[in-house]
């Protein structure tokens, strides 16, 4: 059977082999975790996007926040964090103090923050991020902190507004190669993504430049290694590779599933391009073990 979407004809999902088989344990620290986060009205991506590494990184105490609600303004082909008009920046005034004190309460020493996209938001939630950053710093003047931001539909200000807030890692995703964000990320452009990572480094220097990708969307060998081409070339510094993971039938299927040695080539081939560090794997994703990374790229 073939599936066409958008121009693309692809077989069927096809099965998914072992070693994406991943047991799913540790529900009694799942189930605790969950439970402060909705007590202070807050979400995780690990949640929202249905990350398959959620309940070991519930179990241990690590979570990747996720502010500005939980409605995103884009509608990409392979997300499932719902789509509509967010809360008011007065509704979530809030925010940036509960994850300050969730992250105390686990105790946390390195935070990660993410959030959906805000299109229609003046500075698309960049002074949002920022006070979050202050809020945990207040708290917790000793952890570090990564964010993972929208690309902002590449408003410099904006950007500098977050960078101003000096986290330790600075995060955007560039998710797909350029032939397929059509159908990836169809309100998004690949060049502002990149200028975006550019100009984070050029206007930070001394934070740490992040990106990521997902495999087995349809993509080619070459475009991968031009994508990591792309990114080192625009002075990112670390860059994550993982599968990609059909989290709904209304989502994108999986055009293959890649195999661990050829996430072991793309991990090479990075390094050798240059970066601090490279992850790649089947269950990696953008914010899983972000800490490790973070010190590797030291």
């Amino acid at each position: 059977m073939l599936i066409q979407l958008e121009g693309l004809q692809r077989k069927a999902t096809p099965r998914l082999p072992e070693w994406l088989r991943k047991p799913q344990r540790h529900v009694e620290a799942d189930h605790d975790l969950k439970s402060m986060l909705r007590r202070r009205g807050l979400h995780t991506v690990c949640e929202e996007a249905r990350c398959p590494n959620r309940h070991e990184c519930f179990a241990r105490g690590a979570a990747t926040f996720m502010i500005l609600g939980d409605t995103c303004s884009r509608s990409c082909g392979f997300c499932s964090v719902k789509t509509g008009r967010g809360l008011s920046l007065e509704q979530l005034a809030d925010e940036p103090e509960q994850v300050a004190e969730a992250a105390a309460q686990l105790g946390l020493r390195y935070v990660v923050i993410t959030s959906v996209n805000r299109d229609e938001l003046a500075d698309g939630g960049a002074q949002h991020f920022a006070a979050t950053i202050h809020a945990v710093r207040r708290r917790l003047p000793q952890t570090q902190i990564e964010v993972l931001t929208p690309d902002f539909k590449g408003d410099v200000a904006a950007l500098h507004t977050v960078l101003k807030a000096r986290p330790d890692t600075y995060n955007h995703n560039v998710e797909s190669v350029p032939r397929l964000y059509k159908t990836v990320r169809p309100q998004a452009d690949y060049r502002q993504s990149l200028a975006v990572l550019q100009e984070a480094h050029h206007y930070a220097p001394e934070i740490v430049t992040k990106s990521g990708l997902m495999v087995g969307l349809g993509e080619q060998a070459d475009e991968v290694k031009k994508l990591l081409e792309d990114l080192r070339a625009h002075d990112v510094d670390v860059v994550t590779i993982g599968q990609y993971l059909q989290p709904t039938r209304q989502h994108l299927p999986v055009a293959d599933y890649i195999h661990p040695e050829i996430f072991a080539a793309y991990k090479a081939y990075g390094e050798g391009l240059g970066f601090r560090a490279v992850f790649a794997g089947p269950l990696v994703r953008s914010s899983y073990m972000a800490d490790l990374i973070h010190q590797q790229a030291l």
